[in-house]
């Protein structure tokens, strides 16, 4: 139980602090929802990517940054950026600062366009399980990695993305509603 006696993921669960109040409201409003369209999935993308090694409550701290630094992850402007804007990034105290992973938010942006015959929405989404698997019992239940997740990064890969592991994939998947891993008895209705 947490503050408001709704049960939750337990990640989401606190004790009403700062931190775990974004906490709830992302999860109670946003993780686990299905997202479409490339620059909303696009955005998660990078996230996600910006997140590995660090705990997620950093990139939500930081998400309205992010989104002004990186022109709202439209992968148009993104993938046109140059070296100046790599270092305006590196200087940007406002978001995560790892070259690695701002090389491949821009090397990502034009992937993007490169997809031809697919856009970012049907690829992402083609990975989705079906039938949707049952919640997990409890938190000890979710997977960090999934056959899907698995060959979702290999095809990602094989496109041109980077920073996109199994790990990441899956908790794109996670956040996107491609699947849902709210526990069996938290409150967040099934979508």
């Amino acid at each position: 139980m947490t503050v408001d006696d709704r049960v939750r993921c337990s990640w989401a669960q606190g004790s009403g602090g700062p931190a775990d109040e974004l906490y709830r409201e992302y999860h109670d409003t946003e993780w686990g929802r299905a997202v479409h369209g490339r620059d909303a999935l696009f955005e998660r993308l990078c996230l996600e990517a910006f997140q590995s090694g660090l705990a997620w409550i950093t990139i939500l701290r930081k998400r309205e940054s992010f989104r002004a630094a990186f022109d709202g992850f439209d992968p148009d402007t993104i993938a046109g950026y140059t070296d100046a804007d790599r270092e305006r990034l590196m200087a940007d105290v406002s978001i995560v600062r790892n070259r690695a992973k701002i090389d491949a938010v821009v090397s990502n942006a034009r992937a993007v366009l490169d997809l031809g015959g697919t856009d970012l929405d049907t690829l992402l989404w083609s990975f989705a399980p079906e039938p949707a698997p049952p919640r997990p019992a409890t938190g000890n239940d979710v997977p960090a990695i999934t056959a899907e997740s698995t060959a979702m990064a290999k095809e990602l890969k094989r496109r041109g993305f980077r920073f996109v592991g199994p790990t990441t994939a899956y908790a794109l998947m996670q956040a996107t509603g491609m699947v849902d891993d709210h526990i069996a008895d938290c409150w967040v209705p099934r979508h």
